[in-house]
């Protein structure tokens, strides 16, 4: 999780430096946690948390802490809990303990009754509308309440009986007593539990009370004995009121630190509006691989090898900037290239028939599975005298420079033979439906006969033996690189890119059929694509995961 220094060495981010620092002065352990809300899918900022906290632990020997923070019943499933095991643990780690703020119920209320007695909490009947109206101003200190002055006695007998389910909701919350004046807003009488008569997915009807992030946190993480609870930029003004609870309850200190959370240009990180997309059927479930989610990018191709990459490359930054999604792509992008099988697929194909080759024979030629590894060996792929090409790879009257087929030239079938094109067939309405060709028997595998070097290379497939296949071609979800900056009167929905999604049909090799749901192969010369879930028995779908056009390689080698 460090960054790169001047002559490729790795520096320590900040918070390395401060671990370093606590080690120095005695610290003999590192603990830390990842702990999100199972109210939606994880998406790609949650996975730069997900790195940074496990990482963190992993190279000073310590442990992290898979925690849920399910105080919050009426927006929270098990759904959301498992979805978030599994995106975990596709990213290649492991937790060492798995809590719920739910395991700490009681003991959050025993904390409460403690602070009640200290006279540094109160039950207070306004309603939510009236104590946002009484909080004040950055500017103005807030109004008290009229019940922040009760008894002890008053104020137990009353949370005990919130407990026990005597009121309805908003009936009553119980308050923080700390200062209505205080310039960090915050802390003006912070609420610390609210009535909410709402079945919880773990503890079901046993609560009808529920504590508040800002009260549920630190304590779950003294109970947990963290040592270091690492959040995003927008919680350090909560970092105080965190601290505070923590010394004013004598239990064990652990100590917040924040970091910039990832902002993705052309991304909504929002899981609010992200669940706003999923239920207005904007996008297909959470894991359209439109959606930066974790369960979508695996859909779509990605592998977590390149996510972790992408997180190293990010690095740890104190203040929020927009990551650019070519950075993510590039990174996709060469992890792929080592690992993804190639295959030759053709998308708006023309006809060819190569004239002087035997009709009736077929033949294998034998095919590279992957240049960058040997070890991937050969596929034999079907060779006959009529095939398709790609439309992109012929002109009847090219521009100067063009290396693919033209009227009277000539072009490599790739792994195959050269080809000659003598005569164009159109119809009716001037459309080119066929090409009549010859080959070079002798030039399989090699030049021309003749010694002549031939430039251009372009991918094919037999018609008799190919597999029709369906190509969904993914583009950003939002046209503007900052979506959620809009003008007065619009949404971030007024940003939707409608042409994020395009369907289109193409012809591969037969060996397609042989791909494993979820499995990313390299379409020569088109991109890299993923087997769907919703393919079928004569039916594929491959989702493009990234095209093979990269604007970042040289970005990144100048930065080495």
């Amino acid at each position: 999780m460090s960054n790169e220094g001047v002559g490729g060495e790795k520096s320590l981010n900040f918070l390395e430096e401060i671990i370093n620092e606590d080690i120095a002065r005695g610290q003999t352990r590192v603990h830390t946690r990842f702990p999100p809300e199972p109210n939606g899918y994880l998406h790609i900022g949650h996975a730069k948390s997900i790195c940074l906290n496990f990482g963190l632990a992993k190279k000073y020997g310590g442990k992290c802490n898979l925690r849920f923070d399910d105080t919050n019943p009426t927006k929270e499933d098990v759904e959301y809990v498992d979805s978030i095991k599994e995106d975990v643990r596709w990213l290649g780690f492991e937790w060492a303990g798995e809590h719920y703020a739910s395991d700490y119920f009681e003991s959050l209320y025993m904390w409460a009754e403690e602070l009640i007695a200290k006279g540094l909490a109160y039950v207070d009947d306004q309603s939510h509308e009236e104590i946002r109206q009484n909080r004040g101003t950055v500017t103005e200190p807030g109004t008290p309440s009229p019940w922040r002055d009760r008894s002890v006695e008053e104020n137990l007998d009353l949370f005990r009986r919130m407990r026990a389910g005597e009121f309805p909701n908003g009936a009553k919350v119980l308050r923080a007593r700390i200062d209505m004046a205080h310039p960090n807003m915050l802390f003006r009488d912070p609420v610390m539990y609210r009535i909410l008569h709402t079945e919880h997915h773990r503890t079901g009807k046993k609560w009808c009370i529920y504590p508040m992030y800002d009260y549920a946190h630190g304590q779950s993480d003294s109970l947990e004995r963290i040592t270091h609870s690492i959040c995003t930029l927008e919680f350090a003004v909560h970092r105080p009121l965190y601290d505070w609870f923590i010394e004013k309850l004598e239990i064990f200190t652990s100590h917040q630190y924040e970091f910039a959370r990832l902002n993705l240009s052309y991304t909504i990180m929002s899981k609010r509006k992200l669940l706003q997309l999923v239920e207005s059927k904007i996008v297909n479930g959470w894991d359209d691989p439109r959606m930066p989610t974790i369960s979508a990018m695996r859909r779509k191709g990605y592998t977590p090898e390149s996510i972790r990459n992408f997180a190293e490359k990010v690095g740890v930054a104190k203040r929020d900037n927009i990551i650019d999604l070519g950075l993510l792509e590039y990174c996709v992008r060469e992890d792929l290239n080592k690992r993804a099988q190639r295959r030759m697929v053709v998308i708006d194909p023309i006809k060819v028939v190569i004239t002087n080759y035997p009709a009736g024979r077929n033949e294998i030629i034998e095919c590279i599975n992957n240049p960058e590894d040997a070890s991937a060996g050969v596929r034999k792929v079907p060779f006959s005298r009529e095939i398709y090409i790609s439309r992109d790879d012929f002109m009847e009257h090219p521009p100067k420079k063009y290396y693919r087929l033209t009227l009277g030239g000539e072009v490599r079938l790739r792994y195959a033979y050269i080809i000659h094109c003598e005569e164009v067939i159109k119809n009716l309405e001037g459309d080119i439906v066929e090409l009549r060709c010859t080959y070079e028997q002798a030039s399989k595998n090699g030049n021309s006969p003749d010694g002549h070097s031939v430039k251009g290379i372009i991918q094919w497939v037999s018609i008799e033996f190919c597999v029709e296949s369906e190509m969904r071609l993914y583009d950003t979800l939002f046209t503007k690189e900052s979506p959620e900056e809009t003008e007065e009167g619009k949404t971030f929905l007024d940003n939707l890119n409608p042409n994020s999604l395009t369907i289109k049909k193409c012809y591969g090799e037969p060996s397609l059929k042989d791909t494993k749901v979820g499995q990313t192969l390299q379409f020569e010369r088109v991109g890299y694509f993923c087997l769907d879930q919703d393919s079928r028995l004569g039916h594929l779908v491959f989702n493009r995961t990234v095209s093979l056009k990269d604007s970042w390689s040289k970005i990144v080698k100048q930065q080495k």
